[in-house]
């Protein structure tokens, strides 16, 4: 999720559209309601503010992308998808896109669950409306360490190139050995209410790890990393930075 509260937008498309967002619209008083104008109605009353359009929303999804941190459509998934399709540039980009079903129901994140927040919004979402969340992250889905955004809430920044990310998290995932130093930074990062993973083995610094064993290493530290040990461990290494006022 974000440092601040995200900016929100709720898409009422549909009658049951514009009702299950007048539901929800309370809990989330600072939340931009979009509707269309046949259904505007549907919302008097409510305190939130107002964009109110007509014609196609095609013609406004690029300035709802580009302008709220989560978007919340009261509609069918497939049409989502359509909707946004065009206008998708990459997981550091885009925001989070949710759907939540007619009957209020289901709480389903499409787009940037975990760079975008929108698996936590999802849950946040689900909580209000005694509704499920369907994440298919598979971090998320296996409890295990999300790779690409470890430590984030933390002030943590991440320092490999994509491939190293797309490969750890492959390894993470499917349940090979990890290694997770950890040299600085807060230890109150694993933040699942489950045991970490049997697959994750922690170390106090790089020099006890037998990289042998390890598919992959998670190295939470302040050192320089010199250019030869990156090119030797290849796709196997993420890096994660914590800032200088934690320990």
């Amino acid at each position: 999720m974000h440092a601040t509260e995200p900016r929100v937008a709720l898409v009422a498309i549909t009658k049951h559209g514009a009702d299950g967002v007048a539901r929800i619209a309370a809990s989330l008083p600072a939340a931009v309601i979009v509707v269309a104008e046949k259904f505007q109605e549907r919302l008097r009353g409510v305190s939130n503010p107002l964009q109110v359009y007509s014609g196609a929303l095609s013609a406004r999804i690029a300035e709802l992308l580009a302008g709220f941190d989560q978007i919340v459509f009261f509609v069918s998934l497939g049409a989502v998808v359509r909707l946004i399709a065009p206008h998708l540039r990459s997981k550091e980009e885009d925001p989070g896109v949710l759907v939540v079903d007619d009957a209020l129901q289901f709480v389903i994140p499409v787009l940037s669950g975990h760079v975008g927040g929108a698996n936590a919004y999802a849950e946040h979402l689900a909580q209000i409306l005694h509704a499920t969340a369907v994440v298919t992250t598979a971090s998320d889905v296996g409890k295990t360490i999300p790779v690409d955004i470890l430590g984030r809430e933390l002030g943590w920044t991440v320092e490999a190139p994509k491939i190293n990310i797309t490969r750890v998290s492959a390894h993470v995932v499917n349940g090979e050995a990890i290694a997770v130093v950890q040299e600085a930074g807060a230890r109150d990062w694993w933040r699942r209410p489950t045991p970490l993973p049997g697959n994750i083995h922690l170390y106090e610094n790089f020099e006890q790890v037998d990289l042998n064993r390890y598919q992959a290493l998670l190295w939470i530290t302040r050192r320089d990393i010199d250019a030869a040990l990156w090119h030797d461990l290849r796709e196997r290494l993420v890096v994660y930075r914590p800032p200088a006022e934690q320990n």
